[in-house]
């Protein structure tokens, strides 16, 4: 299966809100708990530095999305910030690893000097291997950081990777 990752299009949003919903319905990766729709979804999009989505070349679906923009601002702006969303059913195949790839890729030429995650969540072992293996730095341990679903808190652990 070859994946092709591109800029996104205003033809796409559509795809992207279902799978970026899916992730937020799941409560156990994103921040988030609102919902994305038609309008919030184009603004949220446009308002990035880039959003990516990964096509499946055979049948041209999109089969996850990312996206990157400014972790903060002023003298912390060269740091980058970035969420990943891979369609439910097309988990396992190493979609992630090549969006994540994409994404250094893109910030780096952006002009960010650092990807951060403020926010993975410890029980999320496939993305906390990925990291790993892909030479993300783990920055420690917040303590109860994220709010499942189910009501129940899991620790949060930051990570940086240099560009």
């Amino acid at each position: 299966m070859g994946i092709t990752v591109r800029a996104f299009t205003n033809k796409d949003v559509k795809e992207m809100i279902a799978i970026w919903n899916d992730i937020v319905e799941e409560g156990i990766a994103f921040p988030q708990t609102e919902f994305l729709d038609e309008k919030t979804g184009l603004d949220f999009f446009e308002s990035q530095s880039f959003a990516g989505v990964a096509i499946e070349d055979e049948n041209h679906t999109i089969v996850g999305l990312y996206i990157l923009h400014p972790n903060n601002v002023g003298r912390c702006g060269h740091i980058s910030n970035a969420s990943y969303a891979v369609k439910n059913g097309e988990r396992g195949k190493r979609i992630g690893e090549i969006l994540v790839l994409h994404c250094l890729e893109k910030a780096k030429e952006i002009g960010f000097k650092i990807l951060q995650f403020n926010a993975v969540v410890s029980s999320n072992s496939a993305a906390l291997r990925l990291y790993k293996k892909l030479g993300f730095v783990q920055l420690g341990v917040i303590p109860e950081g994220f709010l499942m679903k189910d009501g129940s808190y899991r620790n949060i652990i930051p990570h940086y990777h240099a560009l």
